[in-house]
């Protein structure tokens, strides 16, 4: 099929405000997924979509990984974008701000321009004031950083973008690409986002309810084996993987799968797959408003009960009380990096 860049109407015009350091992955296959969408095939004229870099200083920009972005130009009247994108960086610096952006923002907001925050970007529309009473989408990565520093804030880290009307916001990473694609469809149609997305490789965008990976991060596991079988597995937090299944896919049997948990880790892979799922359910109950029932589905459980039965025992607590313990003042919060294997049987 051949595509008209002049059938249909207005073109989707982003600008996009790129922030200090600011984070290459999301802001490349946001504005990448732009460009493949505004054009026949590989030509890059923006025809469809036109997009704008801006900065506070109308300078180049400083990506986190050392690429710069130039021409980039001063902020211009917001009224001339559908959506203003802010592109934030690396938060390591504190509580750093950039005034002028910040009140770039606050003018967009005011002009009635929605606004996207692409991965820590949520961070520059929060310190702008323009998140009161609203979720914001952040990253698993980002979660504990958001809550301490903007305890009056609600973030939620189980999906890959919420869209709030005239606020949206992403996790970042390669689900820019999928908020870009819901927006291209929105305005331009379904063929031309799945254009963009078939060049980039990706099959479908994912909806925004869809879930982030959640972490498991290796420590000291020497046995590669075993270290591949909790790869498979953290990609099946959502269910009960057979053993069979589990070794088939790591080209093993059942027994010597057995085996080589047993001596690495301490435990049978049946009860590490159950206990990680569990603590994924753990994780759930802290940082999202998802119901018990939900939860236990999503960890693979086959009923409520099933669920907080083994949490209980897992945790010397049901998830109804690990919930309200989680939302009392000064109660312990879950870390982002629970889910850490480091050699030990998982406790």
């Amino acid at each position: 099929m051949t595509l008209n860049p002049a059938s249909q109407g207005a073109p989707l015009t982003i600008g996009f405000v790129l922030l200090h350091r600011f984070t290459l992955m999301p802001f490349a296959a946001f504005v990448d997924c732009l460009r493949l969408a505004a054009d026949e095939g590989d030509r890059s004229r923006q025809l469809r979509c036109r997009w704008t870099f801006m900065a506070s200083n109308g300078e180049a920009v400083l990506s986190s990984s050392g690429a710069a972005i130039s021409p980039c130009e001063p902020f211009s009247d917001p009224g001339e974008f559908d959506y203003i994108v802010v592109v934030g960086g690396v938060q390591a610096e504190g509580d750093r701000q950039d005034s002028a952006a910040l009140a770039y923002l606050r003018e967009a907001a005011g002009a009635g321009v929605p606004l996207v925050g692409l991965c820590t970007g949520v961070f520059a529309l929060i310190q702008a004031g323009l998140m009161k009473g609203r979720r914001c989408c952040v990253s698993w990565y980002h979660h504990r950083d958001l809550v301490q520093r903007f305890p009056a804030i609600e973030p939620v880290a189980d999906r890959l973008f919420i869209d709030d009307g005239d606020r949206l916001t992403c996790a970042g990473g390669a689900a820019a690409a999928d908020l870009a694609a819901y927006l291209i469809e929105r305005h331009q149609g379904k063929a031309w986002a799945m254009k963009s997305l078939n060049i980039m490789l990706l099959d479908e965008a994912r909806a925004g309810t869809h879930p982030q990976p959640q972490p498991v991060v290796f420590g000291k596991i020497e046995d590669r084996l075993v270290r591949r079988a909790i790869a498979v597995l953290e990609q099946h937090l959502g269910e009960a993987l057979s053993m069979e299944a589990l070794a088939e896919r790591v080209g093993t049997s059942r027994r010597n799968l057995e085996r080589r948990f047993r001596d690495t880790l301490g435990v049978s892979p049946l009860k590490f797959s159950r206990d990680l799922r569990l603590r994924y359910g753990l994780w759930l109950l802290h940082y999202t408003g998802k119901s018990i029932t939900e939860i236990g589905e999503r960890c693979g459980f086959a009923d409520t009960a099933h669920f907080s039965r083994h949490f209980r025992t897992a945790f010397d607590a049901t998830p109804s009380e690990m919930r309200k313990r989680a939302v009392e003042p000064g109660g312990d919060r879950v870390d982002p990096f629970f889910l850490h294997i480091d050699g030990r049987p998982v406790p």
